[in-house]
């Protein structure tokens, strides 16, 4: 196939488990190198699951303590030219960057679930009222359960703390709290090991990118990812090795590509950000007091395919 642009166009990029999933079988299906373009996979802070400083029980219960860049400095450091995450946090730190702005949707459709553990008496969204539940501040998990309590619980009922999703995990198995929210392939695990699901919910997410990156490489990318947006939707059992070995090894060996629901599995081809889409998420959070209120979808958003269209 014909390359569309010279091929020294090339781009860096984090790998963050399920949300980078088409782009990994873009490399390793040639569609990349059929666009002319070069993406280069780093490991950052974004990329691997750690344990975070407080595993004493020392809970940080206000995410104001938590920077909405934590995890996502390497943009910032100049290390990556872009990397994707959650649509609500994505927003926020478009807000904060010295470096970056969101640039288009994802394709991942990514779902977030709520765990009680196995027995709990914690069983549905009503059981969790004034109980703690681990999340990532200013990542999906934090926004999808706050979207997926509010609907059941008074704000001031709901109580989320800080936690990586291993230390969420075994505090839960522990019962040192009440409940944890998860994402792929860790809701795998925790059905797996018969932890309860309380609430699940999908969620859309974007792209934030620095100037470098130009808007006829960005198309390319796009190209590619749809491509390999259809090999994922149809044959999504083939992929999932590469959501298992995002998996700290101690439970790599726990699930296997058998066990996904792939249903729950959600691939769209990339697109611009809507305005109306970005609007309705910034009042959200402005009304959680997750965001400062003064700014605009002009100055977060810069929908680079459809510069180049």
């Amino acid at each position: 196939m014909t390359s569309h642009i010279p091929t020294n166009r090339r781009v860096v990029t984090e790998v963050t488990g399920v949300f980078s999933l088409p782009w990994q079988i873009a490399r390793d299906e040639g569609l990349f190198a059929e666009e002319g373009v070069e993406v280069e996979f780093r490991q950052t802070p974004a990329s691997v699951e750690t344990r975070y400083p407080a595993t004493d029980l020392d809970y940080v219960e206000d995410h104001t303590l938590v920077p909405a860049l934590a995890g996502h400095t390497a943009l910032e450091e100049k290390q990556v030219d872009v990397y994707r995450a959650c649509e609500w946090g994505q927003v926020r730190r478009s807000q904060d960057s010295n470096n970056g702005r969101i640039i288009s949707k994802r394709s991942a459709v990514v779902s977030q679930a709520i765990f009680s553990a196995p027995g709990s008496r914690f069983t549905h969204p009503q059981t969790l009222a004034n109980e703690r539940v681990a999340v990532r501040f200013h990542h999906g998990s934090h926004y999808a359960a706050l979207q997926s309590l509010e609907g059941f619980l008074k704000p001031e009922e709901i109580r989320l703390v800080h936690l990586s999703h291993i230390d969420g995990l075994e505090a839960v198995r522990r019962g040192d709290i009440a409940a944890v929210t998860l994402m792929e392939p860790w809701i795998t695990l925790a059905e797996k090991q018969g932890f309860q699901r309380i609430v699940e919910t999908h969620y859309q997410g974007s792209e934030i990118a620095s100037p470098d990156v130009d808007p006829e490489t960005w198309k390319a990318v796009h190209r590619a990812v749809t491509k390999a947006t259809e090999l994922l939707n149809a044959d999504k059992r083939k992929y999932v090795h590469y959501l298992i070995e995002t998996l700290p090894e101690i439970y790599r060996d726990q699930i296997t590509a058998e066990d996904f629901h792939l249903p729950r599995l959600r691939f769209v081809p990339p697109a611009p950000y809507d305005e109306k889409e970005f609007q309705q998420t910034y009042d959200w959070l402005v009304g959680w007091k997750l965001i400062a209120p003064e700014s605009n979808f002009t100055d977060l958003v810069d929908n680079r395919v459809a510069a180049a269209a």
